[in-house]
């Protein structure tokens, strides 16, 4: 009897082993009116934080004054490895220091620690979903634009094209859903493609600042087309600097929440694809146009 009791545990636990590993943990999001949204995690066991789920970014990075007065221990930064839980997943993770990040949120977490998942972004239900495995309903769906995750530096990119004036570029993109705006065009990347920039409508020149509180100008224009994958933007108000490049050695655009928000989204970190579908945000009035009363 002993053999077939072993036996019959056995199968029993590999049969549970294998339901762990197929569950998918929901994490609902939380959204505010700048296109953040973030959700709530507990650190070190202890603390719960607002963290937007950032992309453009890897690890943990909370801010100063979360580091100097919510939290109930002091971190070592940088070298030390804590717990932090998303969900019902606990993940290890160093933490690193910020003067600011986005709006609502105590830090933001990167890409990074779902290397071997699938993150689901869907922003129709608001909810982020951490998979083992892409769903086979996705791969076969053609609704689906499926890209290439090009990575670089621990960053990750898509290639996405704009036009203007029959002019077309294609170049990589940094998929950021830390930056709340539509996308942010690299100068110098234009300048290179021979854009026709002084074609596009100049909706506004504002001063922005970057993480660690630096002031970086910028130019809000009005790009005629934007084309990821199969699907396009029309009218969609860009910024255009100089001043805030991801990576000194690359030139690259930035693809923000405010476009971004407008796709269900799986991220699939195992087979290094991004696979995007238009949702019920896409034909949503940009931010600069409900400002403008368009």
């Amino acid at each position: 009897m002993k053999p077939t009791l072993f036996l019959s545990f056995l199968l029993l636990s590999l049969n549970i082993f294998a339901q762990k590993t197929i569950l998918s943990d929901t994490i609902p999001l939380i959204f505010n009116d700048q296109n953040t949204f973030f959700v709530k995690a507990v650190f070190d066991k202890t603390d719960t934080l607002n963290l937007n789920f950032d992309t453009g970014t890897t690890e943990l990075v909370l801010i100063n004054d979360v580091l100097k007065n919510k939290l109930k221990s002091a971190p070592q930064l940088y070298t030390t490895l804590y717990n932090l839980q998303i969900g019902s997943t606990s993940y290890k993770t160093k933490v690193y220091d910020a003067q600011l990040t986005v709006h609502g949120s105590d830090g933001r977490f990167g890409w990074d620690l779902f290397k071997d998942k699938v993150v689901e972004l869907n922003f129709d239900k608001k909810m982020m979903i951490v998979h083992a495995a892409l769903p086979n309903e996705v791969a076969s769906d053609d609704k689906f634009a499926k890209l290439k995750i090009e990575f670089f530096k621990d960053l990750f990119f898509i290639e996405s094209e704009i036009k203007q004036s029959g002019i077309v570029n294609k170049n990589l993109f940094l998929f950021d859903t830390g930056y709340q705006r539509t996308a942010m065009l690299s100068s110098d990347l234009l300048k290179a493609g021979k854009f026709p920039v002084k074609n596009m409508e100049v909706i506004k020149k504002v001063i922005m600042h970057g993480a660690l509180g630096n002031e970086i100008p910028v130019i809000t224009s009005n790009l005629k087309t934007l084309k990821i994958g199969k699907y396009s933007l029309r009218n969609v108000p860009v910024q255009i600097t100089n001043a805030n490049k991801p990576l000194k050695d690359l030139d690259v655009h930035i693809l923000g929440n405010e476009v971004l928000k407008r796709f269900n989204v799986f991220l699939d970190f195992q087979t290094n694809f991004v696979y995007l579908k238009p949702n019920t945000l896409f034909k949503d009035k940009y931010m600069e146009e409900k400002k403008n009363g368009i």
